[in-house]
């Protein structure tokens, strides 16, 4: 496990050497056979026509149904085929995960990206196609976002906008403005951002889904204390909780890894998930 666990944070450091700013990949790194998991291979219609490749992730045999779907939205690099040991890692504790690419990523339909943009406003519209499906397929499951990094950003505005049963979010973005002039001041970068992030701010208050923000101490990109910032504007009524962990920027499932890969970041979304219910 230890070298698995290596390897995979090595790719993903790699991956991510250049974050900030949209680097989508056409080829799939893995699919969920590859790993052993079961899954069912979808193409969802976004409102505005765009088609998505999605993948439905079922909870291994060997590990009892939570009746929790999870719609896991990546960040700025890649596709969901990066994301394959994470779903496995999910799976094997029971939970059914949606992998899908946003439109311009993997398999999903064309769409001209500038690569010096930070996020699209149309992958927000992605996410919430997906959450609307696994919501009408499986209605008598919980049913919530696992958000990471860029992926944050999507998120925050489809839990603030839509119902869902809970919002978990690592590498949580409070301030895209901010990712912008620091990428500017210490990469010498130039970054663009969409029209909607001018009322970004004004979205955390209003995701009313119980939230739990992961996030590492030595973060640069997406700071501990944003998501502690987060946690402590709670109003009543709003359950909000923090977990950090001793790593970087997104390497969470990397860092909290016992005897399998991602188990004590699985664990922590399970105690999570079972305050008020069976998770």
């Amino acid at each position: 496990m230890k070298t698995l666990r290596v390897s995979l944070l090595c790719l993903f450091l790699l991956q991510t050497a250049l974050a900030w700013a949209l680097k989508p990949s056409r080829e799939w790194a893995a699919t969920p056979d590859s790993v052993g998991l079961a899954y069912q291979s979808l193409t969802l219609a976004t409102p505005d026509h765009a088609q998505l490749a999605t993948w439905v992730i079922e909870p291994t045999t060997a590990a009892p149904d939570q009746h929790t779907t999870l719609v896991l939205a990546y960040g700025d690099a890649g596709n969901m085929g990066n994301w394959v040991h994470q779903a496995r890692a999910l799976a094997s504790a029971g939970y059914r995960v949606y992998l899908f690419d946003y439109r311009g990523f993997g398999h999903s339909s064309d769409f001209v990206i500038n690569l010096n943009r930070l996020y699209y406003h149309e992958f927000a519209l992605d996410l919430n196609t997906v959450l609307a499906d696994a919501k009408r397929r499986y209605p008598r499951n919980r049913t919530g976002i696992l958000g990471f990094s860029m992926g944050t950003i999507m998120s925050a505005e489809v839990a603030a906008a839509h119902r869902c049963d809970f919002f978990i979010a690592e590498g949580y973005v409070g301030n895209p403005q901010a990712i912008v002039a620091n990428v500017l001041k210490n990469k010498h970068k130039q970054l663009s951002l969409p029209a909607e992030a001018a009322r970004y701010a004004r979205l955390a208050p209003r995701i009313n889904c119980p939230w739990l923000l992961i996030a590492g101490t030595q973060d640069v990109n997406t700071p501990l204390a944003d998501s502690a910032a987060v946690v402590q504007a709670a109003r009543r009524g709003q359950r909000r909780e923090l977990i950090s962990f001793a790593g970087e920027h997104s390497a969470g499932f990397y860092t909290l890894s016992d005897k399998e890969f991602g188990d004590l970041y699985v664990a922590a979304i399970r105690r999570f998930l079972a305050v008020g219910g069976k998770g």
